[in-house]
């Protein structure tokens, strides 16, 4: 009896790990697959083909989200892929772009070694969102071109978010593939080039019904996550909130510069959190905004 018993849990550990192996192999496929294709790059349909040749049924989700992220004009500004996957999905992603990272390297890790050791990690569930809405939205920045968002409308409470916070990391993250939109023709060219800024500021996308500029929900619970390589765990809120009152300040900038447009930046002060001064620690520009607080009659 013990010999059969030993026998099956032999059996099973064997399953169980060739399973993994498994799952393991078609997720190094995927993020390599991505590495190739996720920007510039367009697949064939021989990477299409190699994605479906990927058989492990537990990576179906994640094989569709993949194929979707590279695939030219695609779709992942539709209810479909706004809605958060489930968590082995999202943990399938986060894995498959921590894969991609690796490959870049100069001296990459074995990919296998590399799985093993985030899975024993437990990555937040924030990060997991984090890094599935930052996959969505560079998707769309990369393959969809030109930009352009103005008939898009999110309406952030379908897409089963579980709290506040999942909120808010949906909306930073859409709205910091909007200021990669307008940064070069603030900061590079010079003097700015507020018209083509400004173009693009009026192909943003709405949120709930409203201009962007109007999402005032950021007193969500912060959390620390690693941001950019090497720099350590920063705060979430501190570093993608002063990205979003750049955006506003750069908008306000376009509209103050003109005349007939100065009652425009006056409403869009009024209307968003440029005038929120308990959020003021979070930017870095803490100079244009209590200039702006000062002179600018408050509500």
């Amino acid at each position: 009896m013990n010999r059969k018993l030993v026998l099956l849990f032999l059996i099973m550990l064997s399953f169980q790990l060739t399973f993994a192996s498994d799952i393991d192999d078609g997720i190094i496929e995927l993020g390599k697959i991505y590495r190739k294709f996720c920007f510039q790059n367009n697949p064939t349909q021989l990477t299409f083909s190699k994605i479906e040749g990927i058989k492990n049924i537990d990576l179906k989700k994640t094989k569709t989200f993949v194929k979707e992220c590279i695939t030219p004009r695609n779709k992942l500004t539709t209810e479909k892929f706004l809605k958060i996957p489930d968590n082995k999905t999202l943990l399938n992603l986060y894995l498959i772009i921590r894969v991609n990272y690796n490959v870049r390297e100069k001296k990459p890790k074995d990919n296998h070694i590399l799985l093993a050791e985030l899975r024993n990690k437990n990555i937040p569930r924030y990060e997991l969102v984090e890094n599935y809405y930052n996959m969505v939205f560079s998707g769309v920045g990369n393959k969809n071109n030109p930009f352009d968002l103005s008939q898009t409308d999110f309406i952030i409470d379908n897409y089963h978010l579980e709290d506040d916070t999942e909120k808010g990391i949906f909306f930073l993250t859409a709205m910091t593939l909007c200021y990669y939109e307008i940064w070069g023709y603030m900061n590079i060219v010079k003097p700015p080039n507020y018209k083509k800024a400004k173009a693009s500021i009026d192909k943003y996308p709405k949120f709930n019904g409203q201009e962007y500029y109007k999402y005032l929900d950021f007193g969500f619970a912060d959390f620390e996550m690693e941001i950019e390589k090497d720099k350590g765990m920063e705060s979430y809120k501190n570093y993608f909130i002063n990205r979003f009152y750049k955006t506003l300040i750069y908008h306000h900038q376009i509209l103050n510069q003109k005349r007939k447009t100065k009652k425009e930046a006056e409403n869009l002060a009024l209307s968003s959190i440029l005038k929120e001064e308990n959020y003021y620690d979070y930017s870095k520009d803490q100079t244009y905004l209590n200039g702006l607080f000062r002179t600018m009659k408050m509500d």
